[in-house]
């Protein structure tokens, strides 16, 4: 059967969303339904994110939908509704470990292996590593798991599109989505405006000098670069000149200041040290996750590249300084071989 999830968004695109996946469910010739989550979805999604900019944190949407609406409500609600697994387009590859094999035997499945039993699902990197959502997925378990498919882990975006020409679907040349969905084409910092009341505050360098105004403590985040605030080399610069961009090294909720370094390569921009919260790992019972230390390649952002770290308890620990490292988001570990170990939330960094 084919579903369509009716979430919360200001830019009225969910009557045109609810269209396509309609007319690909006429065209595959299968039930179609609409799931209305609006209410779950505004305040498991939106207001969760609303909240965690107030609170001076920079959460992660698509970390909390994933949790919250697409493998919690939805994943619910189809299983008791009698379906055996949910299939999603999220670009990741499951697999799954065997007793008495070390490694995952498959890359990713299109279908349950019903003969084998396995001693736990895997998550790893997609094939195609440019739209690879393996981050956005690290708070899945592995009663979720059994109960998943992701049918174009293994595939690269082009194949997929050639894949839905060939079996004519009307959606095969569809724009890919981009940013937060429910936001739409407008600023972030604009959308939480509405939320938020802005409060002036004063932009400061890490000498303590006052170098501009803000909106709202609030509204920003670590390596947040476009703040309205530039430095000009030499003060007789002319107006072709080369501009140094500030960007945000710290934030103060409390008394309303950020503070800001000239240039990307500022060592205030830089950290090794991690603390993080709620960490899961996808197989809680692996027991390479009883060691501590515990060797891992680590991001802190989407599509960073990935680094040597080492996670003892709750603090990760990397080889060489990460950049832009903000609370709220999401740290998320793998293995050398792509599989995709697990996560947590950032609370601190130094």
């Amino acid at each position: 059967m084919g579903v369509h999830l009716r979430c919360w968004n200001e830019v009225g695109c969910d009557v045109r969303e609810a269209e396509d996946a309609r007319r690909v469910a006429e065209h595959l010739n299968i039930p179609f339904y609409v799931f209305d989550l609006e209410k779950e979805y505004r305040e498991g999604v939106v207001e969760y994110m609303i909240h965690g900019y107030k609170n001076g944190i920079t959460p992660n949407p698509d970390v909390a939908c994933n949790k919250e609406i697409k493998f919690g409500l939805f994943l619910e609600r189809a299983l008791k509704m009698g379906a055996d697994y949910v299939a999603t387009g999220h670009y990741v590859k499951l697999g799954y470990r065997v007793q008495g094999l070390g490694s995952s035997i498959c890359r990713f499945l299109s279908r349950k292996p019903y003969t084998l039993y396995p001693s736990g699902y895997t998550l790893s990197v997609a094939s195609d590593t440019n739209k690879d959502q393996s981050y956005f997925l690290w708070t899945l378990t592995q009663e979720q798991l059994k109960h998943c498919l992701f049918p174009i882990g293994g595939y690269l975006k082009e194949e997929v599109r050639r894949i839905a020409r060939s079996a004519g679907l009307p959606t095969a040349d569809k724009k890919d989505s981009q940013g937060i969905c429910f936001v739409g084409k407008v600023a972030l910092v604009d959308f939480l405006a509405r939320y938020i009341p802005e409060k002036k505050g004063a932009v400061l360098t890490a000498g303590g000098v006052k170098v501009g105004e803000h909106r709202g403590a609030q509204f920003y985040t670590i390596g947040q670069r476009h703040i309205g605030t530039a430095y000009r080399k030499g003060q007789s610069a002319k107006r072709d000149s080369m501009t140094e961009p500030y960007y945000v090294s710290a934030k103060d909720v409390k008394n309303n200041t950020i503070t800001v370094v000239q240039g990307s390569g500022d060592s205030k921009l830089y950290c090794k040290k991690i603390g993080i919260a709620d960490i899961n790992f996808i197989n809680s019972g692996d027991k390479r996750f009883a060691l501590s230390p515990l060797p891992v390649l680590a991001r802190v952002r989407y599509r960073q590249p990935l680094s040597r770290a080492v996670l003892a308890g709750n603090i990760l620990t990397f080889e060489k300084p990460q950049k832009f490292v903000a609370p709220g988001q999401s740290a998320v570990f793998y293995s050398e071989k792509g599989e995709m170990l697990g996560g947590g939330v950032i609370i601190d960094a130094e």
